[in-house]
């Protein structure tokens, strides 16, 4: 049988955060853009971050002035882009006699209230912690704190909405469908059958799929180099460090709405962070790995590294019993011959193009919270190459979902813009639970409207899957956000496996499992 072909101006292989952001990027700017991620979108490391948009205040102790300056300015745009994916977060940086001295850390903090220039945000302050809210969890001897602002995002949802969004401006995106060989074919001068990039993508059901392209994005991720190396038959200068991330989300409430940055001994930092109402993230550990990316899972030694520093600050012991779910990912770090926690988290994109030959262009490295302007420079460099495509245009676009009516008086504080709409909501929808109206609010911002479409009431959604979880939800996310099993829709599109018993998670792999029937 012959194989679908397909052709395109962009091919861009991998669908995590940047994947996702430079189809959107690309196909925004007018060009044909076909996506291919071997497994489920933000299956990797795109949802195992620990969950922050935020400048990287240790970064500041490593001289990154560069990557501060960029990723502070890149929280503010995310703040007002998508205002129901990126939401304020304020954080307690809890001084440690031991450890760096409080005026290093004031001062760090100042410069990095002053590096982002305007800011929607409250600047830091000092505070004394027998009096501060964050206190009360903390250890007796521990009475200095210093409190400033960063964000914090749903990751695997920012990808899902970017891709959405690509796919509206005429992105195809095709998930569980790998890259299994491409070649250039001859020049790219003109539009002759042989020029650009022949691809053959492979899904993991049904036939395989040509592609014809006029460029290749490698945006592999973990895999960067060893896509442009097996698939692409391509060598380069620059290497890559995988480095695993690990977290602990465990069963216990914090009773505020702060979160922590601890200072380890090791002199890493770690965050204690407000987690899915009733729980609490904890990391992240830095693990060089030369494992298969895909297959990383958490180390023993990784559980007691981060139990024993949450217990070093926190009252209430802390031990596996607690630990609810445990998730890592392997972050590609560009090799710059630093330590794993010190290796740079900034990204470079490398343009490979020889003479008169279609162009690659390959993502080295990056961060969550500068995905956007990776996009745009890539998106740059790319209609530069075909020599067609429009101008810059996603710093003022709103994601999908992001339009929440703003409230007046409150400029720019997208936080309370997406409270009256919830509040709003609750007025339309008042036969949905408050906590399930508040969940898909913030999960899919006014697109709410084509989950829960014209319902008047609970059996208008169908069948109730689970507490809080109904037919017409599963189906959107099938339909629209490219969830194909339990696991897409409980540990990315949403967090309820967090929340469901076992038997309820059945019931949704049930449900998929009918689908695709």
């Amino acid at each position: 049988m012959t194989a679908e072909e397909l052709r395109c101006d962009v091919l861009v292989a991998g669908g995590g955060i940047n994947g996702a952001a430079i189809a959107r990027d690309a196909a925004g700017r007018g060009l044909s853009v076909i996506l291919c991620e071997q497994d489920d979108l933000a299956s990797h490391t795109s949802s195992a971050s620990t969950k922050l948009i935020h400048g990287g205040l240790r970064y500041l102790e490593h001289g990154k002035i560069r990557l501060v300056h960029k990723a502070l300015r890149e929280r503010e745009v995310l703040l007002r882009v998508a205002p129901h994916l990126v939401r304020p977060l304020r954080l307690v940086l809890v001084h440690e006699a031991s450890m760096r001295p409080a005026w290093m850390l004031r001062a760090g903090l100042w410069l990095y209230d002053r590096m982002g220039g305007s800011s929607s945000l409250p600047s830091s302050r000092r505070v004394d912690l027998a009096a501060h809210p964050a206190g009360a969890a903390l250890r007796p001897g521990l009475r200095t704190g210093f409190e400033f602002s960063d964000a914090w995002t749903d990751d695997a949802r920012l990808v899902v909405t970017a891709a959405i969004d690509a796919a509206e401006r005429g992105a195809r995106i095709f998930t569980r469908t790998c890259i299994a060989r491409a070649r250039r074919e001859g020049s790219t001068e003109g539009s002759g059958e042989g020029s650009g990039w022949l691809a053959e993508a492979k899904p993991q059901e049904g036939s395989a799929i040509r592609i014809r392209a006029r460029a290749l994005v490698n945006a592999t991720g973990p895999w960067a180099d060893r896509f442009l190396r097996d698939m692409c038959a391509i060598e380069s200068q620059r290497r890559l460090r995988l480095v695993k991330g690990s977290h602990l989300v465990v069963r216990r409430a914090l009773g505020h709405s702060y979160a922590y940055m601890l200072q380890a001994p090791d002199r890493r930092i770690a965050f204690v962070i407000p987690f899915e109402d009733r729980f609490t993230l904890i990391g992240t550990t830095d693990v060089e790995v030369q494992d298969e990316p895909g297959a990383s899972r958490i180390e023993d030694s990784e559980i007691g590294y981060l139990c024993e520093l949450a217990n070093n600050y926190f009252r209430a012991p802390l031990g596996a019993s607690d630990i609810a779910w445990t998730f890592s990912g392997v972050r590609p770090l560009i090799d710059d011959g630093a330590g794993p926690s010190e290796l740079t988290r900034d990204y470079s994109l490398e343009l490979h193009r020889e003479r008169d030959c279609a162009p690659l262009l390959t993502v080295w490295g990056g961060k969550i919270t500068t995905f956007r302007t990776l996009a745009e420079e890539a998106g740059d460099a790319l209609v530069g190459s075909l020599g067609c495509g429009r101008s810059r245009w996603t710093r003022d676009a709103v994601l999908p979902g992001g339009d929440v009516p703003a409230v007046p008086g409150a400029t720019g504080d997208g936080a309370a813009a997406l409270e009256a709409f919830v509040a709003a909501l609750s007025s339309q929808y008042r036969w949905l639970a408050p906590q399930v109206l508040r969940r898909m609010a913030r999960a899919y911002g006014t697109r709410i409207s084509a989950v829960l479409g014209s319902a008047k009431n609970a059996g208008d959604l169908g069948e109730r899957i689970a507490d809080g979880l109904y037919e017409a939800e599963l189906e959107y996310l099938a339909a629209r956000e490219w969830a194909r099993s339990a696991q897409d829709a409980l540990w990315r599109r949403s967090k309820l496996g967090l929340h469901l018993p076992e038997a309820n998670r059945r019931r949704v792999a049930d449900w998929f499992e009918r689908r695709q029937k």
